[in-house]
């Protein structure tokens, strides 16, 4: 028997002088959740927390108006399940219209996973893959170092002392961002391809700016590179530039971060023109109402000919870093200098040719990683 006895709710920044194609992360928030159980291990409470994924403001109202309330007047029958209570926070709520309520719901998802794990005393990715694949987990994962952000001044050399710092600590593949204009991001990519060692070990990033005149005139300069992927190249949901586009790019394509549910991931599958034999899916649980909808969209892919190993989720959270374990995805972002302290793995993960091992302790490994555990309980007063 469990119950949940506490939900606390807070703000955190995620301030950072960096900037995409489209924005900047400057005046940046993230949610930070706590449920506080009345199951007592070496002389405290369990508590699971959450947060949400970098890109989107902490959806503060919307957890303590509508989520939060739902989720301290359900009676979960003294058992913390996920499933049932994500069901429980939904109700009373039209489908569709997911955009950040996807958010809200995804934060205290993950704090229920958390929460769940440490109860039963296992690491999140043996729960998942108990649950869901028969017991087997991946051990290790494939990472890639995303940056190659745009800063003030920050120039050519710049960039290649960045990659080079990503090479140095065992990262084979590496992202940098791209959009600002041909003549700028030409120089850029080459630049980050003599460090890295070429293309399939570089991903360029355009976050979503581009129209189609302007992504295929990308595509058309930078498709002799053989980039590992061209990512997230016009608008989430311009299903029709991405089918366009992949009919004159060749290389490989990446998109989704920015899609909500499992319709909007179905749509893309239907209508985006991705090959199964190439392109990515990126969806992240963080933003997408949470793993219990994340696990839906996993099972519609086998009818559109992917698997789990298509799907690289963004955010470089620990989260997704469980769920691509414990179901078999093909790897996880990482933010080695970016979105601290809620980007990167526990405290000593080695990165080994762009792998990493995963983490002991019960529940999403919060607790191995120092700063981001005492960001978390100084922001719900539960240290």
């Amino acid at each position: 028997m469990a119950l949940i006895v506490d939900i606390r709710n807070s703000v955190v920044p995620i301030a950072s002088e960096i900037s995409n194609a489209y924005i900047d992360f400057s005046k940046m928030t993230a949610s930070v959740v706590a449920l506080v159980s009345d199951v007592v291990r070496d002389g405290k409470p369990l508590v699971g927390y959450g947060f949400n994924s970098n890109g989107r403001y902490a959806p503060k109202g919307l957890l303590d108006e509508r989520f939060i309330p739902r989720l301290r007047e359900a009676d979960l029958g003294g058992e913390i399940d996920p499933v049932r209570a994500w069901d429980i926070m939904m109700s009373n709520e039209k489908p569709g219209g997911h955009g950040e309520r996807s958010v809200a719901v995804g934060v205290l998802d993950m704090a229920l996973w958390d929460l769940a794990a440490k109860i039963a005393d296992v690491p999140l990715y043996q729960l998942i893959a108990d649950k869901w694949r028969g017991g087997e987990i991946d051990e290790k994962i494939f990472v890639y170092a995303a940056g190659g952000y745009y800063y003030p001044g920050k120039g050519v050399e710049e960039l290649q002392a960045e990659m080079q710092s990503y090479r140095d600590r065992g990262y084979r593949v590496c992202k940098i961002k791209i959009g600002n204009g041909l003549e700028e991001d030409i120089p850029r990519i080459e630049a980050a391809m003599e460090v890295v060692g070429g293309g399939q070990n570089l991903m360029v990033d355009v976050n979503g700016r581009f129209d189609l005149e302007t992504a295929i005139a990308y595509a058309e300069a930078i498709k002799g590179y053989d980039l590992f992927w061209y990512e997230e190249v016009g608008d989430p949901l311009d299903y029709a530039l991405q089918a366009e586009l992949s009919k004159v790019y060749p290389n490989a394509m990446a998109t989704g971060e920015n899609l909500f549910s499992h319709q909007d991931g179905r749509n893309l599958l239907r209508y985006a023109g991705m090959r199964p034999d190439k392109d990515w899916i990126q969806m992240d649980c963080a933003l997408s109402y949470g793993l219990v909808e994340y696990k839906r969209f996993i099972d519609l892919l086998p009818d559109y000919g992917f698997s789990p190993r298509n799907c690289i989720p963004h955010g470089g959270h620990q989260m997704s870093l469980n769920i691509a374990a414990g179901l078999g995805l093909g790897g996880n972002e990482s933010y080695p200098d970016v979105f601290a302290p809620f980007g990167g793995f526990s405290d000593g993960t080695k990165v080994e040719d762009s792998l990493v091992g995963l983490h002991q302790c019960a529940g999403v490994g919060f607790e191995e990683k120092s700063a981001l555990i005492q960001t978390m309980r100084e922001a719900t007063e539960t240290a």
